[in-house]
């Protein structure tokens, strides 16, 4: 059965231009050969001290209060054109700015498997099947960008991203990949066609995203539906196929980030025959966090001075 008003979509958010007040610098006066040369000298340094701190602090706070000035965009990651990482190195995970993403490998024989984070700059959205997990349907990264990460949830433990500093985060972008986006649209042999034959199977696939604080307590947790087709009307029904923007700000400030992936095609004594994967990036702080760690660096600066 269908419902009428299922989980609307989600929005990408306009972040408000940040309003930057820097005290006015004023100039002492001093009557000509009231004090020795040395020390004119010196008070001409600690103005031009002066001009230069709230210079490099003005460029500090105006770069925090930028919407873009993202956590993590998975461009400092290296790799040979059309490839992929997905922790063959047995390295345990990776870093991408201020996040760091667990991975976990497994080799037997000829065989491989991994889950949790690996990354990727394949282009091909067209290829399907498991050949296809490291491709995000979108072809590229979230704005055009080359590399973007890849999550599989399997069975040992969620992915988890870790933050390196405590903070609210504005949220993230998402997308389904190549395996599962085609699994959806036509189903498998092992898993079922989004909306069935008639597409009025009220079928869903559902990113739930949990936060949680430095002692390890949930903050909270964010749905996202990456295909949903129970709409009414069936030309409403989606899976979705561009870099979509998850709004994380509900979970205040938080240290990691758990993801889990749930579906209506699931047996109850096999689990979920959805192909489990997603692909994000460009992780965004919120914009007030941004600004007070910018603040914090102007102080430790005027310290220094």
């Amino acid at each position: 059965m269908k419902h009428a008003n299922p989980t609307p979509r989600a929005v990408s958010p306009t972040t408000p231009p940040i309003s930057i007040r820097v005290p006015c610098l004023r100039e002492h006066k001093h009557a000509l050969g009231a004090e020795p040369a040395v020390f004119m000298r010196a008070r001409t340094w600690q103005s031009v001290k002066r001009v230069s701190l709230w210079s490099v602090c003005l460029a500090i706070l105006t770069m925090a209060a930028t919407a873009d000035a993202a956590i993590a965009t998975f461009e400092n990651l290296t790799l040979l054109p059309q490839s992929y990482w997905n922790g063959s190195d047995n390295s345990g995970g990776f870093a991408s700015g201020g996040a760091s993403f667990k991975n976990n490998y497994y080799r037997a024989d000829q065989y491989e498997w991994w889950d949790g984070f690996a990354y990727s700059n394949r282009t091909d959205t067209q290829m399907q099947g498991m050949d296809a997990q490291y491709n995000a349907i979108t072809g590229r990264g979230q704005g055009k960008s080359a590399t973007y990460g890849i999550a599989y949830v399997g069975w040992q433990q969620p992915p988890t991203m870790k933050l390196g500093t405590a903070q609210v985060l504005q949220g993230l972008y998402v997308t389904n990949d190549n395996f599962t986006y085609y699994a959806m649209r036509d189903g498998t042999l092992l898993s079922d066609k989004f909306g069935g034959s008639t597409g009025d199977n009220a079928d869903w696939f559902k990113l739930s995203v949990k936060g949680k604080d430095v002692a390890g307590n949930v903050t909270g947790t964010v749905d996202f539906y990456l295909a949903d087709f129970r709409f009414i009307d069936n030309s409403q029904d989606y899976i979705v196929d561009t870099w979509r923007f998850v709004d994380l700000t509900s979970l205040g400030e938080v240290k990691t980030l758990e993801f889990t992936l749930t579906s209506s095609d699931t047996l109850p004594d096999v689990g979920m025959n959805t192909p489990a994967y997603f692909c994000l990036d460009t992780v965004v702080p919120e914009p007030a966090t941004a600004l007070l760690l910018g603040l914090g660096t102007l102080l430790a600066v005027r310290r220094r001075g």
